[in-house]
């Protein structure tokens, strides 16, 4: 019988790496907690475009949105077809000017004696000036846009015409700068202003000035939001657009993508963040295709969650365009984000300028030793399925930590401490769980468990080896949430790698800890370690039957399921009942514990305990065994989100280990309750007996 010894030096390299661990994810809580301020944006056309709906003065109803919540007012480029309906300019084709010639409904001279001159041509773009600023914007993005030599003044005066060679069609719908009278307007008003500016084609360093000299005077400036697939000064003149906004103070915003996992893809995106000193913050909102679906709310219980779970501190909104039951669109609009506002104030955060992470790095030495004991647990790991000697144990953490460790302390080491936190997520619910397993094999072999060992016993011991299994894998969670801590993880610019590998490889790795330990076509007690490859071979050679093939089918649909739900993939839709309950656990919790921990893991890890003390079959065992195990390689890769809080991702994983023993408890109250019956009704005797 092999005998598993676990190396106290191993083992104490792990807790003093836990220590270090602790110390980062320390500094972590603190930064996080520092930043708690949500900005609430709302676009300011959505607004305008409000008050003309309902017919107000759009001065009044901006007023109000402010009063009810709103800190920050969007504002984009304008285009000629903007302009064209505002009556700031008239855009028009040189074709229609010359039918209306044709026609005789050309009345105005100066037309005509343009048309005389031979200065009207059908394919160019007309634009005149109602407003003489806001022309002499538009003749200056035209310029910058189709270069001096396709853009003619025609005219100057009260009436300033411009010509300019391009397509109607497309030219109209041209970002053409931000407006200065429409950010000037949003800065009076007491609003924090976030323009949206696009890049330029073969972008000069007189375009990106030009776009932050329309910022000047404006006193309120927070963050600005790209439109589009570039950043403003992409590729070239990145490092002019950091100047910029280092001058302004400016935030840099950055989208989330749909799927909830980075941004949406914006060329220089990244590289502006770490240049504007990674004065960033996150940017959610609901698609525009979703949000009509969406009660308002159930939309507030969503910024809520979002902005907690995953540092959102910029919230995008969009207005509702259909006004709920018993009230106005206005009032549908308004309580909405007075809504947002107070679920905000109630989950401790604040409302205002946005409030960005400090650029945070953990000291190199620090993630040096959290290096050296996630590589200790492996070797660990590795020495509990095949027993070496310990100074060759020695030996592999060395030279692994070794190779590890040295990018890290050379200032960089990204890759290192992301394959740390791969290691970690898949070794310590492994560990965890052999540990636990080695408790009940010793217990067995000394003759302590038996068919009839009393079922509260049996909940009683099987909850405190749950706390303590849970305990175990939670270091794992403290493990990765500080080997991947610094501000790029937080802003999601890096992220954790091996999401799918950290459902299956715990799995796999308990799997064959509990073959190493026992034979599952004996009702043995113990086997040689060396015996895993003859129990495969087994396996692999064993019969197959309709009802194999059937539970091979189960399994793998469920193994499929399981697969995915994980990641940030679109993946296997979740089932109405569950989102209603995750909404119920989202309201009732300070954090939504994980269905496949307090549903399926947990109240697996009771019915192993159950299945070991009343010696059930051994393959019933190890499928419950391996069950229990996803609820900890769960609990571990929660702290995989980065972008979520520290203490969010613990409390979690302690929520989810209460409701997963009421819920495992009664699974086993069940499972006992069901057995009586079986026996009382085979012990019955027949009714014609």
């Amino acid at each position: 019988m092999t005998t598993f010894t676990y190396n106290k030096l191993l083992v104490g390299l792990i807790i003093i790496g836990l220590l270090a661990a602790v110390a980062v994810d320390w500094q972590r809580h603190t930064v996080e907690q520092a930043n708690s301020t949500v900005e609430l944006v709302m676009e300011y056309e959505d607004l305008v475009e409000l008050a003309q709906i309902e017919g107000i003065q759009t001065e009044s109803l901006l007023t109000k949105f402010k009063a009810a919540g709103i800190t920050s007012l969007a504002v984009y480029e304008t285009t000629l077809e903007k302009l064209n309906k505002n009556g700031k300019v008239t855009a028009l084709p040189g074709a229609d000017i010359l039918h209306q010639n044709r026609t005789g409904t050309l009345t105005d001279p100066f037309w005509h004696s343009m048309i005389a001159g031979g200065k009207i041509v059908a394919e160019d773009v007309y634009v005149v000036g109602q407003d003489k600023k806001v022309f002499m914007e538009v003749r200056s993005d035209l310029e910058r846009r189709l270069g001096p030599g396709r853009v003619t003044l025609l005219a100057e005066g009260d009436r300033p015409v411009l010509a300019a060679k391009g397509n109607f069609e497309k030219m109209v719908k041209w970002n053409l700068g931000l407006p200065t009278d429409e950010l000037a307007a949003v800065d009076k008003l007491g609003f924090y202003v976030v323009p949206r500016p696009t890049n330029y084609t073969k972008v000069t360093p007189a375009d990106v000035n030009s776009v932050f000299s329309r910022l000047a005077g404006i006193n309120h400036l927070s963050a600005m939001i790209f439109v589009g697939d570039e950043i403003l000064g992409y590729p070239d003149l990145l490092p002019l657009t950091a100047s910029n906004f280092k001058e302004r103070n400016l935030t840099l915003a950055m989208i989330e993508h749909p799927l909830q996992l980075q941004f949406f893809k914006q060329e220089g995106l990244t590289e502006l963040a770490a240049a504007n000193n990674y004065q960033a913050a996150r940017v959610y909102t609901i698609p525009k295709d979703e949000q009509p679906k969406l009660k308002v709310a159930e939309a507030i219980q969503r910024w809520a969650v979002t902005d907690q779970e995953r540092n959102i501190r910029i919230n995008l909104m969009r207005k509702y365009d259909k006004p709920e039951p018993g009230k106005t669109l206005i009032e549908t609009n308004l309580d909405y984000v007075s809504g947002v506002k107070a679920e905000l104030a109630a989950a401790g955060l604040t409302t205002g300028r946005a409030t960005t992470f400090k650029p945070y790095f953990p000291a190199p030495w620090l993630l040096a030793v959290i290096v050296l004991g996630v590589t200790a647990a492996g070797v660990l790991f590795l020495s509990l399925i095949v027993p070496f000697a310990a100074r060759w144990q020695y030996a592999l953490v060395a030279l692994l930590a070794a190779v590890l460790i040295f990018p890290i302390l050379k200032g960089g080491g990204t890759l290192s401490r992301q394959m740390a936190g791969l290691a970690s997520a898949c070794i310590f619910p492994a560990l965890a769980m052999t540990w636990q397993l080695d408790r009940w094999r010793s217990r067995e072999l000394a003759g302590g468990f038996g068919p009839s060992t009393g079922i509260g016993r049996i909940i009683t011991a099987g909850v405190g080896a749950l706390v303590v299994t849970t305990l175990l894998s939670l270091v794992g969670g403290l493990y990765l949430g500080a080997v991947l801590s610094d501000v790029r993880f937080f802003l999601e610019m890096e992220i954790f790698r091996g999401v799918k590998l950290t459902f299956v490889a715990p799995l796999i790795l308990v799997a064959i800890t509990y073959l190493t330990r026992y034979n599952l076509f004996e009702q043995v007690k113990s086997v040689d370690a060396r015996g895993l490859w003859r129990q495969v071979v087994t396996i692999l050679n064993y019969p197959v039957t309709i009802k194999s093939l059937l539970f091979v089918g189960a399994a793998a649909f469920a193994a499929w399921v399981f697969i995915g739900r994980s990641g940030h993939t679109a993946g296997v839709p979740v089932p109405a009942a569950e989102l209603k309950l995750r909404a119920l656990l989202e309201q009732l919790m300070y954090a939504r514990p994980r269905g496949k921990e307090f549903l399926i893991g947990h109240p697996a890890f009771l019915l192993a305990a159950m299945a070991v003390y009343r010696q059930w079959p051994r393959l019933i065992q190890l499928i419950l065994v391996i069950t229990a195990t996803i609820a900890q390689g769960s609990l571990v890769e929660t702290f995989a989100h980065l972008r979520t809080p520290i203490f969010m991702s613990a409390v979690r994983g302690l929520d989810g280990l209460v409701l997963g023993a009421v819920v495992g408890a009664a699974a086993v109250i069940g499972v006992y309750i069901i057995q009586v019956v079986i026996a009382r009704l085979g012990r019955s005797p027949a009714v014609h007996e």
